[in-house]
């Protein structure tokens, strides 16, 4: 699992409008990348919306979401929602992987392979201040807020 001070992986992905995005992009702003299962599904668009009414509040830092959905479903997405910022399609995983929340996942019995919901606050110079592996959807802008007061 990542922690604070290490350096975040590399990210390449497609943004909901079919735009390649990198943490490159986002260089002297503090980021926060959260990895969520599935769009719009009630987990995901609770953490998704309680992230979009507190955006104003959180300065210079960016809020990017990512998940294993296709641009296309990222942007229905975005517009059903209003949602605003970044959201990526990590549809081969490579991003999950290095951030370490592509994870077995078991319901009902059944094993599968998914997202692991978690967030990282990943400061100016591309270090992560805070990882918040398995994190509920109403704590994600609560943490968020939380640490940028420190």
């Amino acid at each position: 699992m990542l922690k604070t001070g290490d350096k975040a992986p590399a990210i390449a992905l497609l943004d909901q409008h079919g735009k390649k995005v990198s943490l490159k992009d986002f260089a002297k702003k503090k980021v926060l990348l959260y990895f969520y299962p599935k769009a719009d599904t009630p987990g995901c668009t609770t953490q998704s919306c309680l992230l979009r009414d507190i955006r104003k509040s959180v300065g210079n830092t960016v809020i990017i979401g990512i998940s294993p959905d296709e641009p296309a479903t990222q942007l229905k997405f975005d517009e059903k929602y209003e949602l605003g910022f970044t959201l990526l399609a990590d549809t081969e995983k490579k991003v999950s992987k290095a951030y370490k929340v592509w994870k077995k996942k078991s319901m009902y019995g059944r094993e599968y392979m998914g997202i692991e919901r978690s967030a990282f606050l990943i400061d100016e110079k591309g270090k992560i201040l805070y990882a918040w592996y398995k994190i509920s959807p109403k704590d994600t802008p609560l943490f968020l807020l939380e640490a940028l007061e420190k």
